[in-house]
């Protein structure tokens, strides 16, 4: 009996020992920081899920934010950098982006294992990297994203149509937005009308949703990294099921096939791929991967915006009927909306913006450190950013916080206003960057930004949007999403306004 206690004992020091073995680790670099706990480190939620990791990374910023500019923290085990000034942000985006040129996502991702992510520009690391970036960054072009224009309108209608038919029960936002960013992105990718805004299940939208899915497997090796982050130089997983990626890969091949058979002309993205094709003779595994690329872009990212779009304008009337009025008077004034009109359109380009800064698509970005550097601590201290280490770019704590924006968790649209400077003044501070900043910032921006535009203008001209009482009131985050949503959805009423 006394050899078992005496091996319990062993076993529960040992294990204690690992768990704390870093928890030193600021302390002797001089790096101001927060006591962690034994097993969650300084976010409880990354195991526990009990709240989103949003409200965590608030409390942790507001602790120090008027003390430092950056502080030691730890995700389980793992030391990382936590950032809280918003120059320092921006410094780590753009001018030191040579020392923090890689996601730390990038690590755990292995090309063999998973093509579709591996080769994905987010995902790429240094030189290859610049290679994908550099192959794909042409077809965002404010020309290419014209020529889709068209395309998205006609989508728009049949989002019109989708709420009439429904318009007498409540929405689930998320849903709607969903099927709009489906339609969109099939037809501006593949060619194809999913058909999701018609009532049917749309195959294309099932996959990419899991495209985001997480499994216990993945789970799992996350939490692993964290725990032990050398993992990642000898075990590497591949987090796209095998079956959504044979589903992507036969769907740009088909799409491929009936575009070079039909000999149909369109400025799309498939048209783009084919040109890159014949210019560099990439693979159709790396076209599926670019046209995936878009697809997250468009899809994930959209959609989610989009929905908490219209629920912050369900939320303020007066600035739902601002904008009303401001779409209508632009058709009156030029009989209809065209992509560079909308792009012109100052209250519309607010709404999006202060939405995006309310509700960025990612709470945070985590980056890491490829060369060691020096950042300022204080106004009169620089301490050492180490080679290798995780920083994270807490992106919604920085836009919500008071020190740069005033009522920071108001929904004020014209604190954008273009006599004020619109977003370049909050951009130049590093406080707003929804999407990233620097050379990696995101590349479907203004793809997103558009279909986002389109139907919103579509929309709020015809329907007035209000909250269904199923919509929790508080609008707490769901504390097991990645990609934000509020805990039992964004549930609207659409009252169709009669001319």
């Amino acid at each position: 009996m006394l050899v078992f206690i005496y091996g319990l004992f062993v076993i529960g020091s040992a294990i204690y020992f690992f768990l704390t073995w870093n928890h030193k680790h600021w302390a002797k670099r001089g790096i101001p920081f927060a006591e962690p706990s034994v097993l969650y480190g300084n976010f409880p939620s990354t195991l526990t899920q009990k709240r989103n990791i949003a409200y965590e990374h608030d409390e942790f910023y507001n602790q120090f934010k008027d003390r430092y500019n950056f502080v030691g923290c730890f995700s389980l085990r793992q030391p990382q950098y936590f950032i809280l000034d918003a120059g320092v942000a921006r410094d780590i985006l753009i001018s030191k982006f040579k020392n923090f040129h890689d996601n730390e996502f990038s690590d755990m991702i292995d090309k063999e294992k998973d093509p579709i992510f591996g080769n994905n520009p987010f995902m790429l690391k240094g030189q290859a990297w610049k290679d994908k970036r550099a192959e794909i960054t042409p077809a965002f072009t404010q020309l290419r994203i014209k020529a889709m224009y068209p395309v998205i309108d006609d989508v728009c209608e049949s989002l019109k149509k989708f709420i009439q038919r429904g318009k007498h029960s409540a929405i689930n936002a998320r849903d709607l937005c969903e099927n709009f960013t489906t339609d969109v992105v099939s037809s501006c990718i593949y060619g194809a009308d999913a058909r999701a805004l018609s009532g049917e299940k749309a195959p294309i939208r099932e996959m990419g949703k899991k495209l985001f899915g997480t499994t216990p497997k993945i789970v799992i090796y996350f939490l692993a990294v964290q725990f032990i982050p050398s993992i990642t130089k000898f075990v590497k997983i591949g987090f796209v099921p095998k079956n959504v990626e044979k589903f992507f890969v036969k769907l740009t091949k088909d799409a491929i096939d009936l575009r070079r058979k039909s000999n149909i002309t369109r400025e799309d993205y498939l048209t783009y791929l084919l040109e890159l094709q014949a210019k560099k003779g990439i693979s159709e595994l790396s076209m599926a991967s670019h046209a995936i690329s878009f697809f997250l872009d468009g899809f994930i990212t959209s959609s989610v915006v989009l929905s908490f779009t219209f629920y912050e304008l369900a939320k303020s009337k007066r600035v739902q009927d601002k904008l009303r009025t401001e779409i209508r008077e632009t058709i009156a004034k030029h009989g209809r909306i065209t992509f560079e009109i909308a792009q012109e359109m100052p209250y519309l380009e607010q709404v999006v913006s202060e939405n995006l800064r309310l509700n960025p698509p990612l709470s945070f970005i985590n980056k890491k450190c490829t060369e060691t550097c020096e950042l300022p601590l204080t106004e009169t201290k620089s301490a050492t950013i180490e080679e290798g280490y995780g920083i994270i770019l807490p992106v919604r704590s920085i836009q919500r916080d008071s020190r740069y924006y005033e009522n920071p968790n108001d929904f004020i649209p014209e604190r954008f206003a273009p006599e004020k400077g619109g977003t370049k003044v909050y951009k130049d501070k590093g406080c707003y960057m929804p999407f990233g900043d620097g050379p990696r910032i995101c590349l479907g921006m203004r793809f997103a930004q558009t279909q986002m535009k389109a139907a919103i203008i579509a929309i709020v001209k015809d329907f007035e949007i209000s909250l269904d009482p199923k919509t929790s009131p508080n609008g707490e985050l769901d504390p097991k999403d990645f990609i934000p949503d509020i805990i039992g959805g964004i549930w609207l009423r659409f009252k169709e306004i009669k001319e």
